[in-house]
């Protein structure tokens, strides 16, 4: 048993720092030698200093990556694997229901740092695959924090790898587009199996959207807490009514139009736009959502009978509804977008802003009608990142304006479909 202080220290002499690694240890003037089992414990935890690389991350081209195992134990989670480039976040991230069917590669080297809260998810359950990290934090430090990352993916049934060349694996990914995985914590399955099981996935063409989507109608009524409100402006009460389609909406972005002052009334995916206008909205909201949008006609069809009843504003997901309703086409990116940092362009000012995004489709601005207009172009690959259809009160961005994770350039886009909404309600 050591203190607390301690631990960096005997973990540093011992080669690796929290727990994690194994790398020989040579002393002054000796050979290097395979160091013997070491358990350092550390107030009420003990951590194994050279934990067996138990896990698997294998890949469609048959590439086999081996790790340490956190997080669920003896299972095998299957999906396309993509990498995340935000810094922070990752809780939001692992919550965020855009993410179903895909393992997720971060590639900030430490992560756990901060732990696990439960003010910061982004729904009520973790809905990515598996969880790639390079370092896994076993001691976290945090004020909010109340429980590691390790044991909120064991309750959830997530498996996690760590020591694991992320590095390596996000050159891959780039170079080579996305490639489904599976992430395995079960050493009884043969990497020939994992390989085969990799191979027959796809999302393309999948209708993820109705396995994360509300099956009730109900009222958003929770707001941006006042510590965390970056627009103080938004807070008026705007008597303005939302009907928003839930095709794996997040939290805050809920949060972000009652912040606006709207009464919100969240539906599911497949609801009828004759119940939409029966619920008497001033404007429809179109939701983030994981997968392929052409596998998800019914929503299009949807979206076709409202365009120009009421104001509309799409997000990720609904974004490319939306540019479907409208008549554009869309195609799957080679590597998607996710992370925080992505440049995007307005084309009506020409300003910057950094935005947050997941996705792993986009539309084809080619396509487009002659009365939409590309609003915003991502700089990274000059991808369309918004449209706008004034002639029937249609909005859309290919990237989160909640900012959760990531910054807050893109919020006045709450306020612009606010606007849109004021000025259609005053002339009826």
């Amino acid at each position: 048993r050591v203190p607390p202080w301690a631990c960096g220290q005997a973990n540093a002499v011992l080669g690796r720092k929290h727990g994690l690694g194994g790398a020989p240890v040579r002393s002054r003037g000796a050979r290097a030698t395979t160091p013997r089992r070491v358990v350092v414990q550390c107030t009420a935890t003990s951590y194994d200093l050279f934990p067996k690389r138990d896990a698997r991350l294998v890949l469609e081209d048959g590439s086999i990556w081996r790790g340490i195992g956190f997080g669920a134990k003896k299972v095998a989670a299957v999906g396309e694997v993509v990498f995340n480039t935000s810094l922070t976040g990752y809780q939001e991230i692992l919550t965020d229901p855009s993410y179903f069917g895909q393992s997720v590669v971060m590639t900030c080297p430490q992560i756990g740092n901060t732990g696990i809260n439960e003010d910061d998810m982004e729904s009520k359950d973790v809905y990515l695959g598996g969880f790639i990290v390079r370092q896994l934090t076993r001691r976290t430090s945090n004020y909010r924090s109340q429980k590691s990352l390790d044991d909120y993916l064991a309750e959830k049934g997530i498996p996690g790898i760590a020591e694991i060349d992320t590095r390596a694996i996000t050159r891959r990914l780039r170079d080579t587009g996305s490639l489904n995985g599976v992430l395995c914590t079960d050493e009884s399955v043969s990497d020939e199996e994992l390989v085969e099981k990799a191979k027959s996935y796809s999302i393309v063409g999948e209708d993820l959207i109705s396995q994360v989507t509300t099956k009730e109608v109900y009222e958003w009524k929770e707001r941006t807490d006042d510590e965390w409100e970056f627009a103080p402006g938004a807070t008026e009460e705007s008597q303005l009514h939302v009907v928003a389609y839930d095709f794996g909406v997040k939290h805050n972005i809920l949060r972000r139009l009652a912040s606006y002052g709207a009464k919100v009334t969240v539906v599911p995916s497949t609801t009828p736009a004759s119940e939409v206008m029966a619920l008497n909205p001033d404007g429809v909201f179109l939701s983030n959502g994981p997968g392929d949008p052409s596998a998800v006609p019914y929503a299009v069809e949807n979206v076709k009978e409202l365009l120009g009843q009421r104001p509309m504003f799409g997000i990720c997901m609904g974004h490319q509804v939306l540019g479907q309703a409208l008549g554009a086409s869309t195609f799957k990116l080679k590597f998607g977008h996710h992370g925080g940092n992505h440049p995007i362009r307005r084309s009506a000012s020409g300003t910057i802003e950094i935005s947050s995004q997941n996705h792993n489709f986009a539309i084809d601005p080619a396509t487009l009608p002659s009365d939409v207009q590309v609003s915003h172009v991502n700089l990274n690959d000059n991808t369309c990142a918004g449209l706008l259809c004034p002639a029937k009160m249609a909005m859309g961005i290919q990237y989160h304006p909640e900012a959760s994770p990531g910054p807050h350039d893109a919020d006045p886009s709450f306020a612009n479909f606010f606007k849109m909404m004021k000025e259609y309600k005053e002339s009826q």
